[in-house]
């Protein structure tokens, strides 16, 4: 149990970061697995850009490392590409 005030705030906090970075990394994953099921060019080349500016808010505030925004950037615009 927290004893001091400061440290009962901190734990309020840090419960309420979680759950936000947990939300928006949730809704990453699922923008990413609903953009690996599209089977048309159109609705890839759509949906790139909103992936794109995700991943890097995301990045930005550290809730998923920059280099795993790039390596998903990279894997987004290969699966785009490879559609016809």
């Amino acid at each position: 149990m927290a004893y001091h005030k400061s440290s009962e705030k901190r734990i309020r906090q840090t419960v309420g970061k979680t759950d936000r970075n947990k939300y928006y990394a949730k809704t990453m994953r699922n923008a990413l697995k609903s953009f690996r099921s599209t089977s048309t060019k159109k609705e890839a080349d759509e949906m790139v850009p909103k992936l794109n500016a995700m991943l890097d808010k995301l990045a930005k505030k550290n809730i998923i490392h920059k280099n795993k925004a790039s390596n998903l950037k990279s894997s987004v615009g290969k699966h785009a590409n490879s559609l016809k």
